[in-house]
């Protein structure tokens, strides 16, 4: 029977989620996020507080055996309700958890069973056709570097338009602020992507 999950303490949460510091976000970032304008800023605050006193009680370690049959490859979970992602080595000896961003609403929020089929350090970024229709004034490109949304590392999966990446703006980790994509502290998607392989089963719950 495997041992019950042991909860992070508070202590521990807000070390790990606030660390790096609060940055602020580039104007290019703050276009492309659509959330860091002052008009807002009270919100996001409160949003931002409720999310770490919510987060504090379900952040926790847990084992991978409910959720795969094996670690071929390695694993990945991604709880979108605790905002956690969840990382176990083909071996079973390396165990990493991290806090994420997710997805802004339900209808882009996407569930199931999918695996990295691409890695990329330093990638670019293009808007989906979607976000297009719903911003249009965001840039179609976007090359590497201190402005692009994706971070400094990518994990593309089998679904498209889907990713697991870092972010330069990091009031965004462990909010609802994502079109779609996992998001990660760059130096969090760092350790990821040195762990994790093409072939990397992943499951989003």
């Amino acid at each position: 029977m495997a041992p019950a999950p042991k909860s992070l303490d508070r202590r521990a949460f807000l070390a790990a989620t606030t660390l790096t510091g609060v940055g602020l976000a580039t104007p290019a970032l703050a276009q492309v996020s659509g959330e860091t304008t002052a008009a807002n800023s009270t919100e996001m605050d409160s949003e931002l507080n409720a999310t770490i006193r919510h987060n504090i009680s379900s952040f926790r370690s847990l084992e991978w055996q409910p959720y795969f049959s094996s670690l071929k490859n390695g694993a990945v979970l991604v709880d979108i309700t605790s905002r956690a992602l969840h990382y176990w080595s083909e071996d079973g000896l390396t165990y990493k958890l991290f806090p994420t961003s997710v997805p802004l609403t339900d209808d882009l929020t996407r569930r199931g069973r999918t695996e990295i089929i691409r890695k990329v350090e330093g990638p670019s970024w293009s808007p989906t056709p979607a976000m297009r229709i719903r911003n249009p004034e965001w840039p179609e490109f976007v090359g590497p570097g201190p402005n692009n949304p994706l971070g400094t590392h990518a994990l593309y999966l089998s679904w498209q338009y889907y990713r697991i990446h870092g972010t330069h703006d990091t009031r965004k980790i462990g909010r609802r602020s994502s079109n779609g994509c996992i998001g990660l502290y760059n130096e969090h998607i760092a350790q990821l992507f040195g762990l994790a392989k093409v072939g990397t089963q992943v499951l989003l719950i």
